[in-house]
């Protein structure tokens, strides 16, 4: 009897610690982790899916004794999907708010035009699916949440030219696409790379202005090259119109996709549905049961538990679970070097492997993860606009890498079929 007394009080003594710890967290001054989003225009699909997992996070961590005994708060704006709108942005999160850690929004343009002022602060960043953003400035407080690796540009379509290249018979020609901003001018850099160390012949490469509402004109122009293969570069609106347009007009190629942004969200999944038959893309992460890492199911399915009130993708495999990931990242950070100090956070980084639900890995040059791990796919068996069927992995099947593959490249690519 005593020793379950005595059970009991030690229990009760772990409970009062733990809300004592919880009171004291909740009345210590915050620490605010800054960024801009987009809440409104063309990203903001994407963007307020990735607000809704790092709430999570927070809940979680504000759950606990929050990190260093204080609560944590997200200080964030809308960035309306406009790069111009970022610098601003961030000297208000900075000089105004004075936050403690500094994040980009989603996506390479809204990240890119954060750098001079977070470098000219001195400040850690960390970035969200933006490609190369530091491969020009080389600052060491940059680091970026995307799988691409050491040599992002050539990494984020090496695969798709990999795919192409085991095709029987090899292609000759080839087609490149992309919009005139900052993302798609870096993923057609390297798939240029990547086209002249496979031998391909460049027979179309011209970038479209990021205001273009009408797709089939430079579809017209690309199909009068009569191009084997075609690798797109892409952001949501863009793509769904491109998509479009090939359908209207039965575009064909042996093999049609690339970096088509959007194509991994549930609203352009459920808005094309069987348009997107036979499209191969990068994928960040895809839940194949080799790829379901430590945790990433049970974030997946909290995620989905909240977000149809939330209003946002109800799928979450895209951005969330990096997201979710890159807060989990600077959690570890902080508790290991008991500090906000911008310069040991970054060494930490530089220095440790990093255990996240999207797996563990290690930073290397510029920031980037020291190794790829991009996942290459093919929309197949699609039938209607029902979002239900996209939980099924066979609609999406793994080309690569080969440790997750679950079938073959089926060609050719007829656009609407």
């Amino acid at each position: 009897m005593r020793n379950d007394m005595g059970r009991r009080a030690a229990l009760g003594l772990l409970a009062t610690g733990a809300v004592a710890r919880r009171s004291a967290a909740a009345e210590a001054a915050p620490i605010t982790i800054g960024f801009a989003e987009a809440l409104t225009g063309s990203l903001a699909a994407v963007g307020k899916s990735g607000i809704l997992a790092m709430n999570i996070w927070a809940e979680d961590v504000n759950m606990g004794a929050g990190l260093l005994g204080r609560p944590v708060k997200l200080v964030y704006y809308d960035n309306q999907s406009n790069p111009a709108n970022v610098p601003g942005l961030y000297v208000k999160l900075l000089d105004v708010d004075h936050v403690d850690v500094v994040m980009s929004g989603y996506a390479t343009n809204m990240a890119a035009p954060a750098m001079p002022v977070v470098i000219a602060h001195n400040k850690l960043y960390l970035s969200l699916f933006s490609l190369a953003i530091n491969s020009e400035f080389h600052y060491a407080r940059c680091f970026a949440m995307i799988s691409t690796g050491p040599n992002p540009k050539i990494a984020f379509s090496q695969g798709f030219f990999e795919i192409a290249g085991a095709m029987n018979p090899k292609p000759k020609t080839l087609a490149i696409v992309g919009a005139d901003a900052e993302f798609a001018r870096n993923a057609t850099d390297g798939a240029r790379q990547n086209a002249n160390a496979a031998g391909l012949q460049i027979v179309y490469d011209k970038a479209y202005p990021p205001t273009t509402s009408d797709y089939a004109p430079i579809l017209r122009a690309v199909r009068a090259t009569n191009p084997e293969i075609v690798f797109v570069a892409s952001y949501p609106a863009d793509t769904a119109g491109i998509m479009r347009a090939a359908a209207e007009m039965g575009f064909t190629a042996r093999m049609f996709g690339g970096s088509l942004v959007g194509l991994q969200t549930a609203a352009l999944k459920q808005q094309l549905g069987p348009l997107l038959n036979g499209v191969v893309i990068g994928e960040q992460w895809v839940p194949a049961p080799a790829l379901q890492y430590p945790g990433i199911m049970d974030f997946i399915k909290t995620y989905r538990t909240r977000a149809a009130a939330e209003g946002v993708d109800p799928l979450g495999v895209f951005l969330p679970p990096f997201a979710y990931a890159r807060m989990q990242v600077l959690e570890q950070a902080v508790k290991a070097v008991g500090s906000l100090d911008d310069e040991k956070l970054a060494e930490y980084l530089r220095t440790h492997t990093l255990k996240t639900v999207v797996g563990e890995f290690a930073y290397g040059k510029d920031g980037e993860w020291s190794e790829p791990r991009l996942v290459w796919t093919q929309f197949r068996g699609i039938k209607g606009n029902d979002l239900a069927q996209f939980e099924n992995p066979a609609t999406e099947t793994v080309l690569l890498p080969i440790s997750a593959k679950s079938g073959d490249l089926i060609e050719p690519f007829a656009a609407g079929h």
